[in-house]
């Protein structure tokens, strides 16, 4: 009877973190000095099928037996082993950690007829086996999880007895009823990616993408890691989360592509339209009838914006953009209605920021996982995964043990054997810890499974849905379900956040790099004719700037950051004024042409051009300081605009040229040349003539007043002698007429002499 099953023992313990559950995984690897004992053999299980046989079902294990010492192996038999009935899901932990036989702890032999023997075993020599048992020859007792063992037994010349010398444990999930209350399953199945798109789009007319290399094409490609996502998908009932990016990458690829060559210089034309176009629709196909919900664009990391973005203005808002294109590019691309509800951060590690921060967009329930919000109330059994943290916020805990059972290298067969025996015994032991409640469990793995992870996965959730203690259902019914009320629903600080996730965080000056980029972007649109063209593709990059794919790539993610800003300083650099050389003006007034380039594919608007004089004494521009004239240029245009200047000396006068928004903010580099004046103006030369004249006629004055009067002088005595001799002559006498004319007559008569009226 399963009552009778001891399920209380254990239980209390907590949840592995996933690094220790991880080496659960870990087979027992010997090297040859270290091979003694129950490590003589190396043992892998490398198949076990049925995954959870029932009554009437034949077990069949087989895999490789590997001699790892230096002695030859005699006598060898390879066996399975039935173990104990397992009781919780720590006994299950501890089970799998545990190396070496131990007698009792791994069961008695199934052997006989059933057994493989090997005359013997060469050192380093492997061979392989294939053991089927009836499982009705197992003797299995009750309901539950029971340790299998497949063990090797032999002797050697220095052990020359029967032994074990090599041992594998697995898990048999035995359930073959139905139980009367299924566990309800929700397994996430996540399609995301690292970002491939450069910011290098919309400086054509077709804005071409341009790819950093083609190894998107190589995920979406017959046996690529995103094809198989896909391909294994579609036969599952799982709930499907998206990264928005990864569509809208893929989408732009069945169209005109091109990719970055590997030295960064040029670029050459993608060739896999059929394969992205095949992807979409496979897709569109896997997610018809089932739940997509969409991440936020490019899958922004969330910790990283609580912890070290959200103090550096405008970071949240693009964590609201990224949402709100989530939706639009899913509908568009694969023609369904996601969910934006959910905000996942790295590996559900949560704290108060990171939930404030998640649900800032819109989104109000956070998927976090069990060891981060830790049960600390002592229940018996795992609670559901819903769990009301407060502010209307439901926290989705996924179960830490089935969330990371498919980490590591799955390609190795024993690895996925193990893994998928692994993720089925915590499965039922989940339902058999407290079968008669019935409770909602999530499972949300790795965001990027390989495609052996991928595979491993889907081996387990297809015997999942085939066992008769589960049952699937997607992830808002499992948010929906009744909370447990003795759940825990407390939030770790963050001083609880794990140092290891914190290392890998995007720092604070990516979020400035990022402002940066924004502002520059601002200023570059507000001049624009058609902005979007430019708006779309570089908020899409920035969103990529933010994304939890560049964990652990900090050399990357800045060159990525720094490409962006790269890019739109050259393409803002498009718009800019021609430079000038230094001219000559000759005369009072002249035009002076301004030319502005524009080497955009559309036309710039909203632009001032000021012409500055540094000199407005000496030259003055459009009667004052400076001139402005209204700026309008057509795409691949070039204007030039005429400015009138006024001189007033000659000289050199340098001038400025800057181009400035609407709003009054310089744009781009301005450009100083100097005006050289080389005539003065006819008004001031006329008067310096005038005043030259004035001089010329003064001195000439000046000059003939002294002649007269130097002239006046010598003519004084010589008239005075005159008179005496003629009085003493009788002048005047009889007979002798007197002069009747004025001896100023000829002064006055003269025309050439100095008198005021030749002066005037």
């Amino acid at each position: 009877m399963l009552v009778a099953v001891p399920l209380l023992a254990g239980l209390v313990q907590l949840p592995q973190t996933p690094a220790s559950h991880a080496a659960t995984h870990t087979s027992t690897k010997t090297s040859t000095t270290e091979a003694t004992g129950s490590r003589t053999v190396d043992v892998s299980v490398n198949s076990l099928t049925p995954t959870a046989p029932g009554e009437d079902d034949t077990l069949t294990v087989s895999g490789t037996v590997t001699n790892s010492s230096k002695e030859t192996v005699t006598g060898a038999e390879v066996a399975l082993r039935v173990g104990p009935l397992l009781n919780s899901r720590s006994a299950i932990d501890n089970a799998a950690q545990r190396t070496g036989y131990v007698p009792g702890a791994d069961g008695n032999q199934i052997g006989g007829k059933y057994a493989k023997e090997f005359a013997k075993l060469a050192p380093g020599v492997s061979q392989s086996f294939s053991i089927s048992v009836p499982v009705k020859d197992l003797d299995l007792g009750a309901d539950g999880v029971y340790q299998l063992a497949v063990a090797l037994t032999g002797q050697t010349a220095a052990q020359p007895w029967q032994q074990v010398l090599g041992l594998q444990r697995t898990f048999l999930p035995w359930q073959p009823g139905a139980t009367n209350t299924k566990t309800k399953t929700t397994y996430l199945w996540p399609l995301i990616s690292s970002t491939h798109v450069t910011a290098e789009t919309g400086s054509d007319e077709q804005q071409t993408p341009v790819f950093e290399d083609d190894s998107l094409a190589e995920e979406i490609s017959p046996g690529g890691r995103l094809e198989r996502m896909v391909a294994l998908g579609a036969d599952l009932d799982v709930t499907w989360v998206i990264d928005p990016d990864l569509l809208a990458s893929v989408d732009a690829m069945t169209r005109s592509y091109r990719i970055r060559a590997a030295d960064g210089t040029g670029t050459t034309a993608g060739k896999n339209q059929a394969v992205a176009k095949q992807w979409l629709d496979d897709l569109e196909k896997a997610v018809a009838d089932k739940q997509v919900v969409a991440l936020p664009f490019a899958d922004p990391d969330l910790a990283s914006l609580a912890h070290n973005g959200k103090n550096v203005s405008g970071s949240l808002s693009h964590l609201k953009d990224a949402t709100d294109a989530a939706a639009i590019t899913v509908e568009t691309v694969l023609h369904v209605e996601p969910s934006t509800d959910f905000a996942w951060p790295v590996e559900g590690a949560v704290d108060p920021s990171i939930v404030e921060v998640a649900t800032s967009a819109g989104a109000d329930m956070v998927i976090a996982r069990s060891d981060s919000l830790q049960e600390t109330g002592g229940l018996t059994y795992t609670p559901s995964a819903a769990r009301p943290i407060g502010g209307g916020t439901t926290a989705v805990v996924a179960d830490a043990r089935l969330s990371t059972a498919f980490e590591g290298d799955m390609t190795n067969a024993e690895k996925s054997t193990l893994a998928v025996q692994d993720f089925l015994a915590q499965s039922l032991m989940i339902t058999l810890q407290n079968p008669n409640r019935q409770r909602s469990i999530v499972v949300a793995p790795q965001r990027m499974p390989s495609a052996s992870q991928a595979q491993t996965m889907a081996t387990a959730l297809t015997a999942l849905d085939e066992s008769r203690w589960s049952e699937s259902q997607d992830l808002s019914a499992a948010a929906k379900a009744k909370p447990d009320p003795n759940a825990t629903t407390r939030v770790p600080s963050a001083q609880q956040y794990p140092s290891a996730l914190r290392k890998q965080q995007l720092p604070q000056s990516a979020f400035e790099a990022i402002r940066k980029t924004q502002n520059a972007l601002d200023s570059f649109t507000v001049i624009l004719t058609d902005s979007s063209r430019v708006v779309t593709p570089f908020g899409r990059a920035i969103d990529r700037q933010m994304s939890t794919s560049w964990r652990g790539r900090a050399a990357e993610a800045q060159q990525f950051r720094e490409g962006v800003q790269s890019y739109l300083e050259s393409l803002t650099q498009r718009v800019k004024l021609v430079d000038k050389s230094p001219a000559k003006l000759s005369g009072r007034s002249a035009t002076i042409p301004v030319t502005v380039q524009n080497n955009l594919v559309q036309g710039v608007d909203h632009l001032v051009l000021r012409l500055t004089s540094t000199k407005p004494r000496r030259l003055t521009i459009g009667g004052g300081a400076y001139e402005e004239h209204a700026v309008k240029v057509a795409g691949g245009h070039i204007q030039s605009v005429k400015f009138t200047t006024t001189t007033n000396a000659n000289g050199p006068v340098p001038v400025i040229a800057q181009l400035y928004t609407e709003d009054g903010r310089p744009y781009g580099d301005e450009v100083r040349f100097d005006l050289e004046v080389t005539e003065v103006p006819p008004s001031v030369m006329l008067v310096i003539a005038g005043g030259l004249l004035l001089l010329v006629l003064a001195g000439f004055r000046m000059y003939t007043q002294r002649k007269r009067a130097a002239a006046r002088q010598a003519d004084a005595p010589e008239r005075g002698s005159e008179q005496e001799s003629g009085a003493e002559s009788g002048a005047g006498a009889p007979g002798q007429p007197s002069d009747p004319t004025p001896d100023t007559a000829p002064e006055s008569t003269d025309p050439s002499g100095t008198g005021e009226r030749v002066d005037r």
